[in-house]
């Protein structure tokens, strides 16, 4: 008798091990009010689309270079330097159990070609300005038409703002069911449904996410039947959850904490340089900031490498200029667009008339690991060299307010191409660029000169240029990639793959394991 309910003790033991290691709780620093990655480029979505909806071309996320590979379309290739076609796949479903069909596909274009909202219209200049039309040939078969050549079509293809989603239940969320209405879209933001692994089946904005498995998922079963995702904003608190074991997995850890997770033995780390910047950027339309040489004194005026010791232990990256090593061929390492050189500042100072005023400088409290450290830091630095600064604390978003004058913000790197970074915040029509900075005249030329050349040579000296522009007006100064670090118990098995942007919590097969 002892025997039996011994053993039936053990193997329900067992199972509830078992069960346990079906589910991950991760403890996140932010979380966003809505979901659509057609909608969407900020850090905070960016944790979560990967694992819910699905592009028509992935591509290994093992290596940070493009290997491409079939996700929703088979098969693709270029009719022309202009036309692009795909071949989609088969027996495809969302996790409604609608069937994706090429009419899902070209809708999925369509609202941010057809700038069905103004957040589809940012997207639609910042990512596929060059878009010109979505065809459906067949049930199997899309032709993308473009206005001038694209060197990047498969890059696009790839991004999360080209994910699919399902038209008919989008459609069917408020209103008239058989027409797509700007409400709909904003029901879509709180209940979405894509085609990947993982279905989102709660979701309470800006406070917790739920995934559970999608069994109907056209590729590798998830590894997980569930992850939560709890918002804890404050790290002292999130630290504590995952020691308390509430948590299984935290994000956003800085440097100054990674030994007392390490330290736990039942706890560890691990991290890597993020493939995004760390910048401030000036409200060059603001009076203020309007002289050039202001702007570069207060860059000259940072000690970028003080700032990585301080802050990072030396673990972040400080780039000449705004570029990455994931650009292969592309990446500029010549170009010396941002120095420390706190006498040419002074200099600068005197020659821009600069009479002493206080400079805001805008900050999130929680927002940027490290980032209201780094704008104290940036201030004293300034102190040096004779500036006041006053750090503004918000959580407000202040890009846009005419008053404002400096604040930090990140450019992630969106694909690997200097288009996917610098582009989507400073180009012509970039977000960064439409907020705080107006070129000349000729810079949408020299843009346009790098950005659809297909002729690599060319595209390098273009963004050469682009770069001894920028370090002329200097709109904004790069400060560190980041070294973002995560802590998570023993039992858990993750790390950040090179090949995804930045943040990306990728629970998919092969992705994490949970003992």
């Amino acid at each position: 008798m002892i025997k039996t309910l011994l053993s039936t003790l053990a193997l329900s033991i067992m199972l509830i091990s078992a069960a346990s290691a079906q589910s991950l709780t991760v403890g996140v620093q932010n979380l966003p009010p809505w979901l659509d990655p057609g909608k969407d480029f900020g850090n905070n979505g960016s944790q979560i689309y990967y694992n819910t909806f699905d592009p028509l071309i992935l591509k290994d996320y093992s290596q940070p270079g493009a290997v491409f590979k079939p996700g929703l379309a088979t098969a693709w290739e270029s009719l022309s330097p202009t036309e692009f076609q795909v071949t989609l796949r088969e027996g495809v479903k969302f996790q409604n159990g609608d069937l994706m069909t090429a009419d899902d596909v070209v809708f999925s274009f369509e609202r941010i070609l057809q700038d069905m909202t103004p957040e589809y219209a940012g997207i639609h200049r910042q990512f596929f300005d060059n878009f010109a039309s979505v065809e459906k040939i067949d049930e199997e078969t899309i032709k993308f038409t473009t206005k001038k050549p694209e060197p990047l079509f498969e890059i696009l293809l790839n991004t999360s703002e080209a994910s699919i989603v399902p038209k008919a239940y989008i459609a069917g969320l408020s209103g008239d069911t058989d027409a797509i209405e700007p409400s709909d879209f904003d029901a879509f933001m709180l209940k979405p449904v894509g085609t990947g692994p993982y279905a989102i089946s709660s979701f309470q904005p800006g406070e917790n996410l739920v995934w559970t498995r999608f069994d109907g998922y056209w590729g590798d079963k998830a590894a997980l039947e569930e992850v939560t995702l709890r918002r804890i904003p404050e790290l002292a608190t999130r630290v504590t959850a995952l020691a308390n074991g509430e948590v299984d997995f935290i994000t956003n850890v800085p440097p100054d904490q990674l030994a007392t997770i390490a330290g736990n033995p039942a706890l560890k780390v691990v991290g890597n340089v993020t493939p995004l910047f760390h910048i401030i950027f000036f409200n060059t339309r603001n009076p203020s900031m309007a002289n050039p040489k202001l702007r570069q004194a207060l860059s000259m005026g940072i000690d970028r490498n003080l700032l990585n010791e301080a802050l990072w232990g030396n673990e972040a990256k400080v780039p000449n200029t705004h570029s990455y090593a994931q650009y292969g061929e592309l990446n500029d390492t010549e170009s010396q667009t941002f120095e420390y050189n706190p006498e040419k500042a002074r200099e600068l100072l005197a020659e821009a008339g600069y009479d002493g005023s206080t400079i805001r400088f805008d900050t999130d409290p929680v927002y940027y690991t490290n980032g209201l450290l780094a704008a104290q830091a940036i201030q004293e630095m300034w102190a040096e060299i004779c500036v006041k600064a006053e750090i503004n604390v918000t959580t407000k978003w202040t890009g846009p307010d005419a008053d404002m004058q400096v604040r930090n913000w990140s450019n992630p790197m969106y694909f690997a191409d200097p288009a996917g970074s610098f582009g989507t915040m400073w180009s012509p029509k970039g977000s960064g660029t439409e907020m705080a900075w107006t070129p000349n005249e000729a810079y949408p030329g020299l843009w346009d000169k790098f950005r659809y050349s297909t002729d690599i040579a060319v595209r390098k000296e273009a963004y050469g240029e682009i770069m001894a522009y920028v370090k002329e007006e200097m709109p904004f100064v790069v400060l560190y990639q980041p070294y973002e670090s995560y802590g998570m118990r023993q039992s858990v098995t993750w790390a950040p793959q090179p090949g995804h942007i930045p943040y990306v919590l990728d629970f998919r097969a092969g992705s994490v394991t949970v003992e």
